[in-house]
């Protein structure tokens, strides 16, 4: 999975509408940015299998190696959404045996409570050092690397 080139959108989705044929949607959604639509498709991993409808908190990631139109609003193909509780940030990374993200933006520090699951769902009982990792976390520490305690850990196995 080339996610170093996944980029995450984050916004309230405005509306879903049929895309070209039956399998793809197009999500619009309002970020900070203004407005950014997004195509879903069968290749498109919404994780927890949950419908997104309008009004929902969302991350859209998409591939930035891949050509985009130049339209405005802009158009990508989705790779991965995800649903967001209220002021939930997310990190898409490779995590090391320290759990310390490839690019040092972040730390994670693991509580007992932390929800960790693999892709479909399933209880992921092993470590979780030096495996792609989707993190939702809400506050981190103003230290260098910033540090977390995750509310959730996707493992991308």
């Amino acid at each position: 999975m080339p996610y170093k080139n996944y980029v995450p959108v984050i916004g309230l989705v405005l509306n879903i509408t049929r895309g070209t044929d039956c399998c793809n949607q197009m999500m619009s959604l309002r970020t900070d940015n203004g407005i950014v639509n997004f195509m879903i498709g069968a290749d498109t991993l919404v994780i927890d299998s949950r419908q997104i409808v309008p009004g929902m908190r969302v991350a859209a990631f998409y591939d930035s190696s891949l050509p985009v139109p130049l339209i405005f609003p802009p158009q990508y193909t989705a790779k991965i959404v995800t649903l967001l509780e209220r002021n939930e940030q997310v990190m898409l990374n490779f995590f090391d045996g320290n759990l310390l993200a490839e690019d040092g933006a972040l730390q994670l520090n693991l509580e007992r409570n932390t929800n960790i699951r693999t892709t479909n769902g399933q209880s992921f009982p092993c470590r979780l050092g030096n495996q792609i990792l989707l993190v939702y976390y809400t506050v981190t520490t103003r230290s260098l690397p910033p540090q977390t305690t995750p509310r959730r850990v996707v493992v991308f196995c």
